[in-house]
This record gives structure tokens, C-alpha cells and sequence, in this order.
């Protein structure tokens, strides 16, 4: 099997050392355990103040708390806890606003299905908040799948959503991806819930139902590149060489389940070397994913080029317990038409987004500084010495 190339911007890389899927696909599940016991830890602070958040919320639904003691009641309420508990943050007027609109965003009875629903999902990480629900005594009826995700992740879900779904969307994106309230945020802003899994693909035709679902559901319709630097007039390489150097970026923005395996992977057919642009692994799809890159709009040959890269990594790479591999190609620009006519008659599963935001930077901003022009010429050094003994 031809040997596979898995780094990240952190790793250094290790002489005598051999990777693969499956070393790329332990190392997934490491990092899994580890946010599973962060998770875990972080569950039993959380769940309490939820829990006492929905209590609150609850009460000032459920008892009609305005029309009962009038327009002030929140303001009076917030300086009598202010008042008891001198010491302790979360009393304002504003999260106990929040407080309200939560319950009454999460109590319909159709967000109590779809959250019912996320649970299921989620059974192993609910587990947990069920323990801690019946330590608490368990009187409200809190979905305990909340319990997951940190209070103002939550109050900037419901405040933002506009509608269940979309709000249980960014709640399971928060849970599997280990989320912080800033990813969530870009998240939100470049609306991801309405790109998400909508590249035009020819998935469903050509994979299993369940991984076309899978493979249609980790794409987007546009990706956002908002975090690297390009000269003006930049060419397809820079572009690669931006997404590489901002590598944990470029995952984050692809999203969760992908595995780096390299940039301009050489295959070599028929005694001439062929490069892929970028080249990925999905854990949960079990499949090598291809990346094509180009800055200029859909060409219909572009699909032919993605359709042998493909076949490619299946016939050289693919291991027996791998899926089919899958193509995608992000372009400056596309036309839904075009695309579709030209995956007629491709047998291999592929799809095409586009990608908009870089950020264009004057050429003397992009030069490297004295620094690190010196620690390039030591790292040459270095390697002529190294191959030299």
C-alpha cells in the first residue's frame, strides 16, 4: 500500500516513522476520548446551573410572573438575588431575560421531540446528565441533551435561531465538534445551518444510502476562508498554501471528522506522477476525501480531472475496510446546470462548492520577516548536514 502522509502545524515531524488511515483514525479517536472526558468534567458544574436556569425560566412562564406582579418584576427580581447573593454572577436583568427565553424557546412540545430526537443521537454523553438529574432530585422536566452544552453557547443558540431546527442543529454541532462560544459564533454568522450539506453532489446516486446521507451531510454549499492571506491576483498553489499553513482553520471550516493526510499527495500512474491538491480522511465516513482547489469558476473538465484523482486513491490507496473515496471541488464560482451535466455519465462519487472571503494582502505584507528568512536558511542547513552523515 502506497504510504500515507498525516501532519498538523503543531506535529513535528518524527524520522522512522509510518502513517496511515488507520494510525489517523486512532489518533481521531484519542482526541474523542479526551473532549469525551473534558465533556464529562465540565457536565457536572454545568448541568446544575442549567438546571437551575430552567427552574428560573420556568417560573416566569409558568406562573405568568409580568401580569402577575407587573412589567418590573424581572428588575425587582434581579436585585433581590443581587441583594442575597452579593458574590455570585448570572443575576442580572439580561440572563434572567435569557433565562425566560430559553424555557420558552425549548418547552414547545415540538422542540421537546427534536430535542428528544438529539438525545438519542447523543446517548452516551446523556447518560451522564441523567445521573446527575435524579442526584438533583429530577422535579422539572429539563431535556436532559441541554445539559450538554454550556449556558451562554445556548442563550446565543435561541437568541439567534430561527427556528427548532436550527437551533437543535447548532446544539448537536456544539456537542460532537467540542465547540467554543466563538467557533459557534462564526458558525451562526456564516450561517452555516443553510450551507451545510447542500454542495450539488451526485452522492445519493452513486453510495449507499446511509453514507450519501453522511457524505452530502459533512459538505457545504460554500466555505468560508475569511482566515488566510493571498497576494492579489493569487494563484491556485498560494491559495493551497495558505489553507495548509492555517491547517487546524481549514478543519474547523471543513468540519468535524476530518483527518490532514497532505498537500500535493504524488500518485504515480502509468510511470508519470500525478499530484492531488489536499487530500483528507473522514473518520466517521470511513473514506479518503479528495480536494480540488480552483480560483476561478466551474469548468466542466474540472469534473473529469476530480473523477481520475478519485479512481486514483481507490485503486492505490484505499485500504479494504475503506469506503469509497469522494471527491470535492471547491471553486471561486458555479453553476448548478453546469455542474449537473457534468457529472452525467461520472460513476464516482463527487460534489462541488464554492468558497468566497479570502483576504487579499499588498506582496510586501506577505514577504517573510529577517527572523524567519534566518530560521528557514538553519532548517536547510540542518537537513544538508542530516543527509550528509
Amino acid at each position: 500500500m502506497t504510504e500515507k502522509r498525516y501532519t498538523e502545524p503543531h506535529i513535528v515531524r518524527v524520522k522512522d516513522f509510518k502513517i496511515d488511515a488507520d494510525y489517523a483514525a486512532w489518533v481521531s479517536e484519542i482526541k474523542s476520548r479526551y473532549h469525551s472526558a473534558q465533556v464529562n468534567a465540565a457536565i457536572k458544574v454545568n448541568v446544575e446551573k442549567l438546571y437551575f436556569n430552567w427552574s428560573v425560566g420556568r417560573d416566569l412562564v409558568v406562573r405568568k410572573a409580568e401580569e402577575r406582579w407587573g412589567t418590573g418584576v424581572v428588575e425587582q427580581l434581579c436585585l433581590d438575588l443581587q441583594a442575597a447573593f452579593p458574590n455570585d454572577k448570572g443575576f442580572g436583568t439580561t440572563n434572567l431575560w435569557a433565562m425566560k427565553k430559553w424555557y420558552a424557546f425549548f418547552s414547545t412540545p415540538q422542540a421537546a421531540e427534536k430535542l428528544h430526537q438529539l438525545g438519542g443521537e447523543l446517548q452516551p454523553f446523556v447518560n451522564h446528565i441523567d445521573i446527575k438529574l435524579r442526584q438533583l432530585g429530577g422535579e422539572l422536566e429539563f431535556p436532559m441533551v441541554l445539559g450538554l452544552v454550556p449556558w451562554r453557547h445556548q442563550v446565543n443558540i435561541v437568541t439567534k435561531s430561527k427556528s427548532v431546527d436550527e437551533a437543535v442543529f447548532y446544539l448537536k454541532e456544539c456537542v460532537t465538534g467540542g465547540w467554543s462560544r466563538s467557533t459557534l459564533d462564526n458558525a451562526i454568522k456564516s450561517n452555516l445551518y443553510r450551507t451545510h450539506g447542500n454542495a450539488i453532489s451526485n452522492f445519493s446516486e452513486r453510495l449507499p444510502e446511509a453514507q450519501g446521507r453522511l457524505a452530502q451531510e459533512i459538505t457545504k454549499e460554500n466555505y468560508d476562508f475569511g482566515f488566510v492571506k493571498v497576494p492579489v491576483n493569487y494563484k491556485e498553489e498560494q491559495l493551497e498554501e495558505a489553507l495548509e499553513k492555517n491547517i487546524t482553520r481549514f478543519l474547523l471550516e471543513l468540519g468535524t471528522g476530518f483527518a490532514f493526510v497532505g498537500r500535493q499527495v504524488q500518485l504515480v500512474v502509468g510511470g508519470r506522477t500525478r499530484k492531488i491538491d489536499m487530500l483528507f480522511y473522514h473518520i466517521r465516513l470511513k473514506a479518503y476525501v479528495v480536494v480540488e482547489l480552483k480560483v476561478v469558476p466551474f469548468e466542466p473538465e474540472f469534473a473529469g480531472k476530480l473523477n481520475y484523482y478519485v479512481n486514483a486513491v481507490d485503486e492505490l490507496m484505499k485500504g479494504a475496510d475503506d469506503n469509497p473515496t469522494i471527491g470535492l471541488l471547491i471553486c471561486g464560482g458555479k453553476d448548478e446546470t453546469e455542474v449537473r451535466w457534468s457529472f452525467k455519465g461520472v460513476q464516482t462519487p463527487m460534489g462541488v462548492a464554492s468558497y468566497d472571503n479570502v483576504r487579499i494582502t499588498p506582496v510586501a505584507n506577505m514577504l517573510p520577516s529577517a527572523e524567519e528568512l534566518q530560521a528557514r536558511v538553519r532548517l536547510v542547513e540542518k537537513e544538508i548536514n542530516e543527509a550528509r552523515e
